[in-house]
């Protein structure tokens, strides 16, 4: 497979290394040299131009909560979607690359949760456009994503990155950032202790609230659009330091005063339970530590009355569990508690966000989370609003996009097939458009 590229002209503002406890899967975060995962080779195709050009498919979906157009078409004028139809379409239109018609058409993926700290990324604002192309290309565009938070990275790299997509020297996804985490007074995680002792100090361990709120606004002042919180900390030998409720509850107040959201790493049920309390938007992972952890129904009714949002990551515990050569029975018996989660959270009517921790993990393909996600409960259709209409209105963009209808981002996805059917086609992506460029296509 050969993969193309084309520009992005879209800006964007934007935003955690994670794992859930003190096992195995706690290595997660790992401020660590990550292998890159084999990937397409990318080139630049022929721009589209503004211009207004066609896209067309066998299936459309306007949005999850809407019925499909058969036979359908999509024209993109000026970065927007002009107009949505089914039939012939409008005549004297240019169709757009091959890759982008004959497929199953759906609104720009968001991925809610990856990483930017692999070594493909470093000094973003030197690399030469063409590797920093090659890096995007294999970890985000050729799956769809169109926007992505980045839940922890080095903060002045990842804006460079950001910049470098605005200014069209790199075809890539909006990116929102919450740069590097806050942690608990004396709570660096285990698996950081590695770490050389100026970069150690250079992680935000506030031990007050002024001086939570202090590093909140540095952060927003230096490009962050959300603040990411280890409200649970496992410092190893099975303790965990928790940050004061205090300090997290200041953090969330001025993250909201700067109009960001807050995201927190939770490691167990407690962490849950203080990041609700907290005021906090996102929790970035279910738990399953310690072992058999439940989320009571009193700890998701106060979420969901909360308005708290959750990203599952779910292939994130088996591939931490393969790493240990754990078997897959075992697997299924550690992993199903953080299933069962999300099953009893979207039955309250949580909003569930697709995100994959990907940049921390390796494994760049979505298809197994698609795959769980299916398997924990969740109908095709809600999961296609984890990856458009839930993350569009939790970063307050409903209005611009989420959905294929005239007046929105002309943010596109071409699926080979209908993830109806088989929802590993959500991972079987043919094109990507954002902002009426295309950004990635499969030859």
């Amino acid at each position: 497979m050969r993969c193309s590229i084309g520009r992005n002209a879209s800006g964007a503002q934007g935003t955690s290394p994670g794992a859930p406890g003190w096992t195995a899967a706690a290595r997660l975060l790992a401020v660590a040299v990550l292998a890159g995962a084999a990937g397409c080779a990318a080139t630049r195709p022929a721009d589209t131009g503004a211009g207004p050009w066609l896209v067309t498919g066998t299936r459309l979906y306007v949005a999850p909560d809407r019925p499909p157009l058969t036979d359908a078409w999509l024209l993109v004028k000026g970065g927007k979607i002009d107009a949505v139809g089914t039939g012939t379409p409008r005549a004297g239109h240019a169709a757009g690359p091959a890759a982008c018609n004959g497929g199953v058409i759906v609104a720009g993926f968001q991925n809610s949760h990856v990483h930017f700290m692999d070594d493909a990324f470093a000094n973003a604002k030197m690399q030469a456009p063409a590797d920093l192309q090659r890096a995007l290309t294999r970890m985000l565009t050729r799956y769809g994503y169109t926007n992505v938070v980045d839940t922890g990275s080095e903060l002045a790299n990842t804006t460079a990155l950001r910049r470098r997509i605005a200014d069209g020297t790199v075809a890539g996804p909006e990116i929102v950032t919450a740069g590097s985490p806050l942690y608990p007074a004396n709570g660096i995680p285990f698996y950081l202790a590695h770490l050389p002792a100026d970069t150690l100090g250079q992680l935000a361990q506030p031990a007050t609230a002024g001086e939570a709120v202090a590093t909140v606004r540095q952060h927003f002042a230096e490009g962050a659009g959300g603040t990411k919180l280890f409200v649970a900390s496992p410092v190893g030998e099975g303790r965990i330091r928790r940050m004061d409720p205090a300090i997290a509850r200041a953090a969330a107040e001025e993250t909201h005063r700067q109009g960001g959201l807050v995201m927190v790493h939770p490691t167990d049920p407690e962490g849950v339970r203080i990041a609700v309390a907290a005021g906090v938007d996102v929790v970035v992972h279910t738990t399953i530590d310690p072992p058999g952890s439940t989320w009571t129904g009193d700890l998701i009714a106060e979420m969901v009355a909360r308005k708290v949002a959750v990203v599952p990551t779910l292939k994130l515990w088996r591939y931490e569990l393969d790493k240990d050569k754990v078997p897959a029975d075992v697997q299924d018996r550690i992993a199903g508690p953080a299933e069962r989660q999300v099953k009893a959270f979207l039955d309250a009517g949580g909003q569930v966000l697709f995100g994959t921790d990907v940049g921390y993990m390796t494994d760049y393909d979505p298809t197994g989370e698609y795959v769980l996600m299916a398997h924990a409960g969740m109908t095709p259709m809600q999961i296609l609003s984890s990856l458009t209409t839930a993350p569009a209105a939790r970063w307050r963009q409903e209005a611009v996009r989420g959905r294929l209808e005239p007046g929105m981002a002309a943010n596109v996805v071409v699926l080979a097939g209908d993830p109806v059917d088989d929802v590993r086609r959500f991972a079987d992506v043919t094109c990507t458009v954002a902002g009426g460029r295309v950004i990635y296509q499969r030859d």
